[in-house]
């Protein structure tokens, strides 16, 4: 399998990706016809993030799709602080 890369570093160790209120989540499919990555799988009347991976680092655009605002992401400043860690362990800059 190959390995996936976000600015040279293995995607499976960036943790970025959406998580769901399932409390707050209508089952609209409005984030599933958004995203073009396949991130997102309805699952008894229920969105789920079933590929957490194809998530583009960075990108948060899905939350601003969904009418009951049951998206959520990491913050971006943990995002570029962990980039950089990872970068700089791999001997990158």
């Amino acid at each position: 399998m190959k390995v996936r890369k976000y600015m040279g570093i293995d995607r499976e160790k960036i943790a970025w990706y959406p998580t769901i209120d399932p409390e707050a989540c209508t089952g609209c499919g409005a984030c599933a016809e958004f995203c073009p990555n396949d991130v997102f799988e309805l699952v008894d009347g229920v969105m789920t993030v079933a590929n957490p991976l194809n998530c583009v680092p960075g990108c948060d655009k899905c939350a601003g799709e969904c009418p009951a605002s049951a998206i959520m992401f990491p913050s971006r400043e943990n995002l570029l602080m962990q980039i950089e860690q990872l970068r700089q362990s791999q001997g990158n800059r």
